[in-house]
């Protein structure tokens, strides 16, 4: 009896820490330097410190398309005071490296969905010689082309290759450390191309360094309402989605804490400040419960898997 009681008062404990959650600072860390990601984890993260009463503390951890910072968060605690914040490319890595630190399905427990990106935009810098898609493909063909993205094997580097296998063009990869430094890299004339989402290019458009030239969701994006869509364009053949930023635990993360962290960055998205913000670089917030984003993962593990064959990209 005394060993049931025991029990019984043990696991009371542990139910009375989950609904004091949080008590002390929250560790969050952003597989990325700069960009997207990044923004949009200090956004939610400030306003989940004032929620919750405990500072959500952003730590940059960008390398290797988001495996760095993954692996920190895979090895951590799961006790809901080291979260992961990741791009799409979580579900893109395990198709591009033949092995990783961690296991994408085993070692993560997915929380929400932060924000989707609707789309990518295909933008060049200024200095080239072309005004739209049509002008920019056949420059395209007689002209050796850079392209830049976050890394080996992200959204941005499927996608460029999905797009120049479909309108017969070679350009040559350089991946940079995250969505900032790759728009960076295009606005400075470093590469001379980028098929980026609109949070980290926004900046470098409002400043006409760099030119857009079509956006690859299935309607233009309200941020940037002048950019034809791909099919309007000229290239009905190719969409393609901007990917998206999320949240995740480590594996065995207490199920209360994962439902109580989507319930309150559901509240902070309803947050007109926080949805301003989100909008004005470009994205969409989205927050569902850990049950919908496990699905959800699961069926973009499946679509990517099949994007990584279609742009003839092969583990290494």
């Amino acid at each position: 009896m005394s060993r049931i009681l025991t029990v019984l008062l043990a696991l009371l404990a542990a139910g009375s820490a989950y609904a004091q959650y949080p008590n002390r600072p929250v560790r969050v860390v952003v597989a990325a330097q700069t960009g997207g990601p990044d923004i949009v984890a200090r956004v939610v993260s400030a306003q989940l410190a004032q929620q919750l009463g405990q500072p959500f503390v952003v730590e940059n951890q960008g390398g290797a398309n988001g495996i760095v910072g993954a692996t920190t968060v895979a090895k951590a605690a799961p006790d809901g005071y080291t979260l992961l914040v990741y791009s799409s490319g979580f579900v893109i890595n395990p198709y591009v490296h033949k092995s990783l630190p961690y296991d994408t399905e085993k070692d993560f427990a997915p929380v929400t969905n932060l924000v989707t990106n609707g789309g990518l935009i295909l933008s060049v810098n200024a200095a080239l010689p072309v005004k739209n898609l049509k002008e920019f493909i056949e420059y395209a063909k007689k002209t050796p082309l850079s392209y830049s993205t976050p890394g080996v094997g992200n959204t941005w580097h499927l996608a460029t290759e999905v797009f120049d296998n479909l309108v017969g063009i070679k350009m040559t990869h350089i991946p940079y450390k995250g969505g900032g430094p790759a728009t960076a890299a295009a606005a400075a004339g470093e590469v001379q191309v980028v098929l980026a989402s609109p949070p980290p290019l926004m900046p470098h458009y409002k400043s006409g360094r760099v030119r857009a030239l079509a956006f690859s969701g299935e309607k233009r994006h309200p941020s940037f309402p002048e950019v034809p869509t791909m099919a309007e364009a000229g290239v009905p053949a190719y969409h393609h989605d901007g990917g998206w930023f999320g949240m995740f635990a480590p594996a065995g993360t207490p199920m209360d804490i994962q439902e109580k962290l989507a319930a309150e960055v559901r509240k902070a998205m309803l947050d007109p400040g926080v949805k301003d913000r989100i909008e004005k670089i470009g994205a969409y917030p989205a927050a569902g419960t850990p049950a919908e984003f496990k699905k959800f993962i699961q069926s973009e593990l499946k679509a990517y898997g099949e994007q990584a064959k279609l742009a003839n990209i092969h583990p290494e």
